[in-house]
């Protein structure tokens, strides 16, 4: 028998100084049985600071090699953008490279061992893919105060990630890296 997937619900007060954007988020996301908080942390941190008219969590889940772990669909239902999660892997960062028009990757993980492999491979428009890399520290202080409902505000600001809620305050920095 399968184990169930926990269901997170966050109402977030996002304010990214980097677009001009302020945004009141209400969504659910579930978190599948071999997801790790860290990861499920970055993939609600990825769609706020990666937020846009249209964005959405994959529908089919994260098992599905062919669709992206957040997307904001064209018209056609194609991606325009494709977020993913960890370090994926160079055939994964092709495709999405080939398919979408903006690449962006949120790991939680070593950059180094990610770019590593970018950089060993043949990966499609290798130079304009978006890399952020989020401090495990700073995931686990999230961890610590994650709850089924979560009412947290979201300021992204000059390279900053500030996460806060009634009993914490937390920050760390965004950093940006090259490949190609």
């Amino acid at each position: 028998m399968a184990l169930p997937s926990k269901l997170y619900r966050f109402k977030i007060e996002l304010s990214d100084l980097e677009k001009g954007s302020y945004q009141s988020l209400d969504f659910r996301v579930a978190q599948h049985p071999s997801e790790s908080l860290s990861y499920l942390i970055t993939r609600v941190l990825a769609y706020c600071l990666s937020f846009e008219e249209g964005i959405e969590f994959s529908p089919q889940g994260l098992g599905d090699p062919d669709v992206p772990i957040i997307s904001v669909p064209t018209a056609n239902g194609n991606p325009k953008v494709w977020i993913e999660i960890g370090n994926p892997s160079a055939r994964r960062a092709h495709k999405a490279s080939k398919t979408a028009d903006t690449v962006k990757i949120y790991t939680y993980k070593d950059p180094q061992v990610l770019l590593n492999e970018l950089n060993s491979e043949v990966v499609y428009r290798k130079e304009d893919l978006q890399i952020y890399s989020i401090s495990s520290d700073f995931l686990a202080q999230l961890e610590s105060v994650l709850q089924k409902d979560n009412k947290w505000n979201v300021i992204n600001m000059d390279g900053s990630i500030m996460v806060n809620g009634e009993k914490f305050d937390f920050q760390t920095e965004l950093k940006r890296h090259a490949s190609g």
